[in-house]
């Protein structure tokens, strides 16, 4: 690529913005480095490079980094706009940068993932759309898989805070009983999308520390892969919304590619500060167009200067300007320009629960679920915040290790190992359809261990979605023969 004329120097405190087009049947390509060296710029930060995917880019100049500081967020940046989007923070050129937490024009909850390594700021950006969730009514379930010490200041601002794998899996599986259920109710109703408040709050379940629950190895893999599924397919038009964070490097880590492609395609990707693996991955899974070139994020602002070792008085100052916030919204219009979100909470760490964050959340209580939908929450949404919770999570905790055993001593009920099995077994020898509380109940009767009809229910979902069990009418099973 050439650029022509050359620019012979860029005036203090000007921002140059050039034009660049390679010929028909090429595809623009850059180098960042070479384009800093070409302008005899030191910080690469200063240059933004945005391309049309095709033969040109625009390529702007800055007198300093436009990223180096941002403001926190106002009141009217956290209020969804009329297209059901918050202001997440600014682009290099100062525009806003927006994020959907809904979809109006279609009636469609938001599916969403956010991916971003250590220190590149997942926690905070969180913590801000927890935070615009709650101002905009959004009843907001939080899964906090690092024990809650991701966003210790999301407990008592959202309506279900869980902190353990168990209680997660109790909080997806209500989440999926909840779509079902409106899902029937809506039908009732001539409706097919969704209208905010029309009888129902949205919702959006949240599982933050995603890799966690659902990389190779870990104990509810499987069913928290099912889950997540169930709930991107159900909930999306009946107000039930979700979202993965994770630290991921691939996707494999989270519950495998085919789980997540359509969600990566359709819903709000936010890459922070990434991995070059999972960009192979993201591009290899369709989300970027082939050829696309996103310029890495640093760890630091900070310029490299290349010191003399006889230099005197050398800079040896701990290195302060990190990027923090910094990302691309693949998902939005501008998907190959960096932005940064809003500064979030205090600068510096703080020894208890940050105030400025806290802030964020505004008074009064969270919103809560539509009393209509509790009874399909079950026992476990009730449960939330009370100490009947660990009883609830010891046995979910107690059927998962019994059915781990089962499979590995290669015995169970009647010669079933597993669940899956079981139920084969019972619709196998059933002469008509029947629902999850029959199946169950002839579960429980078989000589194996006890299990409960939710997870009967989970069960039969995948049996379904994989060609084992047939769906024969409403809430009725039969095996497929």
């Amino acid at each position: 690529m050439s650029i022509a004329p050359t620019v012979p120097g860029i005036p203090d405190g000007q921002i140059v913005e050039l034009r660049v087009e390679v010929p028909p049947g090429q595809v623009i390509k850059y180098d960042l480095a070479a384009l800093a060296s070409a302008f005899e710029i030191t910080d690469p930060g200063r240059i933004a490079v945005e391309t049309d995917g095709s033969r040109t880019a625009l390529v702007t100049i800055y007198p300093s980094n436009p990223l180096a500081e941002m403001p926190p967020p106002s009141e009217s940046d956290m209020l969804m706009d009329a297209y059901g989007r918050i202001v997440a923070g600014r682009y290099h050129n100062g525009r806003p940068a927006r994020r959907k937490l809904f979809d109006p024009r279609t009636g469609s909850a938001v599916r969403a993932l956010t991916f971003g390594t250590t220190g590149a700021g997942k926690s905070r950006t969180v913590q801000y759309i927890l935070a615009c969730e709650k101002r905009n009514g959004i009843v907001s379930w939080y899964g906090d898989l690092k024990g809650g010490q991701s966003a210790p200041e999301a407990r008592g601002q959202v309506d279900w805070l869980a902190t353990s794998q168990e209680e997660v899996i109790l909080m997806l599986r209500a989440a999926v009983a909840v779509a079902q259920e409106r899902q029937a109710r809506y039908a009732a109703m001539g409706r097919n999308a969704f209208v905010i408040g029309d009888p129902d709050p949205l919702l959006s379940v949240r599982i933050d520390e995603a890799n966690r629950l659902l990389e190779k190895g870990a104990p509810y893999r499987e069913e928290g892969t099912y889950l997540v599924k169930e709930l991107g397919r159900t909930g999306r038009s009946v107000g039930v919304g979700e979202e993965l964070d994770a630290q991921a490097s691939h996707l494999e880590e989270l519950g495998g590619s085919d789980t997540l492609r359509a969600m990566l395609k359709e819903g709000e990707v936010t890459l922070l500060r990434w991995s070059s693996s999972m960009m192979r991955q993201l591009v290899a899974d369709g989300l970027l167009p082939a050829g696309t070139q996103l310029v890495p994020i640093p760890k630091s602002l900070k310029p490299r200067v290349l010191r003399s070792q006889f230099a005197e008085g050398a800079d040896d100052d701990d290195d302060v300007c990190d990027t923090q916030g910094t990302a691309y919204l693949l998902s939005g219009p501008h998907p190959a320009s960096m932005m940064r979100h809003f500064r979030i909470g205090s600068i510096l760490p703080m020894p208890g629960l940050d105030p400025e964050i806290l802030a964020l959340y505004g008074p009064g209580d969270p919103h809560r679920l539509e009393a209509t939908s509790n009874e399909a929450a079950g026992e476990a949404y009730a449960a939330r915040g009370t100490d009947a919770m660990a009883a609830l999570c010891e046995a979910v905790k107690e059927e998962q290790a019994k059915t781990t055993a089962k499979a590995q001593a290669g015995k169970g009920g009647r010669g079933a190992q597993l669940l899956e099995d079981r139920i084969r077994v019972v619709l196998a020898d059933a002469d008509d359809p029947m629902t999850p509380d029959e199946i169950a109940s002839l579960i429980n009767a078989d000589g194996g261990p006890e299990v409960r009809v939710g997870s009967v229910r989970n069960r039969l979902g995948m049996l379904a979605d994989s060609g084992d069990v047939v769906r024969a009418g409403r809430g009725l099973y039969e095996i497929a023969r």
